[in-house]
């Protein structure tokens, strides 16, 4: 049986350059009445980038929400409209100036469906050529590169944390056979 939930009034709270957070009132499958907050985000892309030696790129920088520095893949927001795909190469290429010669999606992934209208489309990139990096303003990363069998040990050990970091290492894992 497909479950479903109808959306019956949609009212915007808050709406800012990144979010926007709704309240929506809706009928459950059983005729209830209840209540949604919703976060609605236009997206973003992460991308596990591999170079010849089996280590995969991150980077490190400052999450303000958390207070400290995570170890992330290469990440970033969609634009209003951009190709998931063009959106990924981009973010690549700013954050670390890696140009890929093989970028495959491995899907997508939702952050926490039951209040982010959020999808993270997961890329796998290859045959990598080192070009400048353009970061956005006030955007700073320090890029690191873990070998693969280490960087699965430390998600293992906890030490990664990043919802869209650990989807694209699984997803990474199935490609390279791990």
């Amino acid at each position: 049986m497909a479950h479903t939930e109808t959306t019956l009034n949609s009212q915007t709270i808050f709406s800012g350059r990144i979010i926007e957070v709704k309240k929506d009132d809706i009928q459950l499958e059983n005729g209830k009445k209840s209540i949604r907050e919703v976060v609605v985000h236009h997206g973003g892309v992460c991308v596990a980038a591999i170079d010849q030696e089996d280590r995969l790129l991150l980077v490190r920088q400052f999450r303000y929400p958390y207070g400290k520095e995570l170890l992330e893949l290469p990440a970033g927001k969609l634009e209003k409209g951009e190709d998931p795909r063009d959106s990924g190469l981009r973010e690549l290429r700013e954050e670390t100036g890696l140009i890929p010669g093989v970028f495959e999606s491995m899907g997508v992934s939702y952050s926490s469906p039951g209040i982010l209208a959020e999808r993270i489309y997961l890329y796998f990139a290859k045959d990598l050529k080192q070009g400048p990096t353009q970061p956005d303003d006030g955007e700073f990363v320090e890029t690191v590169w873990i070998p693969y069998p280490e960087l699965m040990d430390m998600a293992r050990r906890g030490e990664i944390v990043d919802g869209k970091t650990l989807a694209g290492l699984l997803k990474a894992s199935f490609l390279l056979g791990n």
